[in-house]
């Protein structure tokens, strides 16, 4: 599958993900500046500290790119229909299209999309099939990167040697009475949103639940169970657990040989 780069025009949106980039970019400029580098170059944490925070910092913004910008499972104009699969499909009553059953209308899009989860604003774009992977891992490196930070944060106050190189009183003044905190403070309410929504994105892949039909009620029968592994590698396109931690890579999809959950 090619890399499919997919804008939304919601004025909403923009101000939204301009938030989550404004959090990002304050403590991946300012917990480098103000504790990691000049830590280590006194000698106090090893390279391996900065190395792994930049990381997360990488794999974080990469993960929010990729999920912001990635087709979310579209459907074309004139959709093909295969014979064997037009019991599977139904007529949508807000653009007049076939659509695959468990697929919804999204009124900020204006277009329909493929096992829709839900319009997430934050990241001005829907997520749905194609796309359900990279907001999972958004969601796992934003709570890796916060808790990491938050970490930090609290080694500044209780644990790091102080620096030489800087006034105690001076620094306490212009950075940690501020800037730090408002790190700790953000990194809170980022680690705690993340966790939460994590949790329950999580939960509805394993119990093969999309967020629509939990709000919604559309639920009729339950198939047979899917184990965790099998219900992750079809959300992520391989059985690879290794490459379910990259967002570098396209999505292939992976249909298992298991009967599905009857929806209405």
């Amino acid at each position: 599958m090619k890399l499919r780069l997919h804008f939304v025009v919601d004025p909403m949106g923009w101000f939204c993900i301009s938030m989550v980039l404004f959090v990002w970019l304050y403590n991946s400029f300012f917990i480098p500046k103000l504790v990691l580098l000049p830590h280590y170059a006194e000698g106090h944490i090893p390279a391996s500290l900065v190395v792994c925070y930049y990381l997360a910092s990488l794999l974080c913004v990469s993960a929010l790119f990729r999920a912001s910008t990635a087709d979310p499972g579209k459907l074309a104009q004139d959709p093909k229909i295969p014979l064997g699969e037009r019991d599977n499909w139904e007529m949508c009553n807000k653009c007049n299209m076939m659509r695959p059953k468990r697929s919804h209308h999204c009124s900020r899009c204006g277009h329909c999309v493929r096992r829709m989860d839900h319009h997430c604003p934050w990241i001005n774009n829907c997520v749905g099939e194609d796309n359900h992977w990279l907001f999972l891992q958004l969601c796992f490196y934003t709570q890796v990167l916060s808790l990491y930070t938050l970490v930090l944060d609290f080694c500044q106050y209780y644990y790091f040697q102080p620096l030489s190189s800087v006034d105690r009183a001076e620094f306490a003044v212009r950075h940690e009475l501020a800037l730090l905190r408002g790190s700790c403070f953000m990194g809170l309410i980022m680690f705690g949103g993340m966790s939460s929504l994590f949790y329950t994105q999580v939960k509805g892949i394993l119990t093969d639940t999309t967020t629509i039909e939990k709000m919604s009620h559309l639920l009729e029968d339950i198939g047979p169970q899917r184990s965790w592994q099998q219900a992750m590698a079809e959300v992520f396109g391989t059985r690879w657990k290794i490459l379910w931690l990259l967002p570098f890579r396209s999505r292939q999809p992976l249909r298992l040989n298991l009967t599905s959950r009857a929806h209405v």
